[in-house]
């Protein structure tokens, strides 16, 4: 009979959801058209960056560098005077302004190792930051390839080969696909079981499950079945039809154990929504708890930035959230095609996270079931 109320309670969970327009567009929102622009729409690092040039030696070296300087990652190089550098730079025109000094294709030849100036707008920061390195690679490799016409060994005798292994063409939707997907399964896990109590409270229809043969733990695995089933289901057809074919990322790894995993972690997430709901009395005090709880989780998960660049105590505190585990799990499996043998460690932290906020929830949820009566 207990297996039988929890199935009977998930399929009225269900059959809710079904009734409620708003929540089944967020659903289809979040993993189609959410994904996709999250994937396309994230910015290059380096993309049509604002340069000017001060050309005092006007030599062909001086000119092979400007021409260097071409789309996407650049804008055409404005030639400038010394004067007009400063107040462009101060005006925001320019993000880089090159200085090459006069004599400099006089002094490279004679080996005197001349400095080139370059003046960068730091407050624009990934674009200083990146661009700095992109045009220190630009000169550097204008020069060796000027001076193969003049000297017999202008190469350095150890050179860098380059492999880029997961992405090898480096390209930015690959990336953002699939971190927007993780993020989304987190996120609208939380939401929709909380969401799925409140409404219960708002409708006053925890009052008729009270007077039912049902127990608090009965309701709250009801709950919780039914909305990490939807979320399963959409994230699944978001990995095969956005992902996949939309966005053409290869996915290297095993579908069905990243899956596997999606479960845990949604047995987990679903039950830190049911924690949530029971501590907001309304739905906008539930979104408010939403905002404060879901920006640290992804902020610090891993999922946009490495949790090796965060402070120590962060990533210690940070491995009590489950979808910290859920994100090394997923970018083990998707983009490096990890098997069990690797990803373990995060399937068992999963499992013992699920189960202590599982036990959590449920005494809250009693406590406020027994408040109510």
């Amino acid at each position: 009979m207990r297996a039988a109320n929890i199935l009977n309670l998930g399929i009225k969970e269900l059959r809710s959801l079904l009734r409620d327009p708003m929540m089944l567009f967020l659903i289809v929102y979040i993993f189609s058209f959410a994904i996709y622009v999250a994937a396309t729409a994230m910015p290059e690092t380096l993309h049509k960056a604002p340069i000017a040039v001060v050309d005092e030696d006007r030599s062909q070296l001086s000119a092979r560098l400007i021409d260097a300087f071409y789309p996407p990652h650049f804008v055409q190089p404005n030639l400038i005077s010394q004067r007009e550098m400063d107040a462009r730079m101060d005006a925001g025109l320019d993000t880089f302004a090159l200085t090459i000094p006069p004599g400099f294709q006089r002094d490279v030849l004679a080996g005197r190792s001349p400095v080139i100036q370059l003046n960068v707008d730091a407050t624009r920061m990934s674009q200083a930051f990146t661009g700095s390195g992109y045009i220190q690679s630009i000169v550097d490799s204008e020069l060796r390839t000027f001076l193969q016409g003049y000297r017999s060994n202008p190469t350095p005798a150890v050179d860098l080969a380059l492999r880029a292994r997961f992405n090898p063409q480096m390209n930015k939707s690959w990336f953002g696909g699939v971190a927007e997907l993780i993020n989304n399964v987190t996120i609208l896990s939380i939401i929709l079981t909380g969401a799925a109590l409140i409404r219960e409270r708002e409708h006053g229809t925890v009052e008729h499950l009270l007077v039912m043969p049902v127990t608090p733990f009965e309701i709250m695995a009801g709950k919780v079945w039914a909305m990490a089933l939807v979320v399963l289901v959409a994230s699944a057809c978001s990995l095969l039809i956005v992902v996949q074919r939309m966005l053409k990322v290869p996915i290297e790894g095993s579908i069905a154990l990243f899956m596997l995993g999606t479960a845990l972690h949604l047995f987990a997430a679903t039950s830190l929504g049911i924690y949530l709901g029971t501590l907001a009395r309304s739905m906008p005090q539930f979104g408010l708890l939403i905002m404060l709880v879901m920006l640290p989780l992804e902020v610090l998960s891993g999922s946009t930035t490495p949790r090796e660049s965060m402070p120590a105590f962060v990533q210690y505190v940070m491995l009590a959230a489950p979808n910290t585990h859920y994100v090394m799990l997923a970018q083990a499996i998707l983009f490096r095609g990890a098997g069990i043998a690797v990803v373990w460690p995060q399937f068992a932290a999963l499992g013992l996270i699920g189960a202590c906020l599982f036990v959590l929830s449920l005494a809250r949820f009693r406590k406020t079931i027994t408040t109510m009566v």
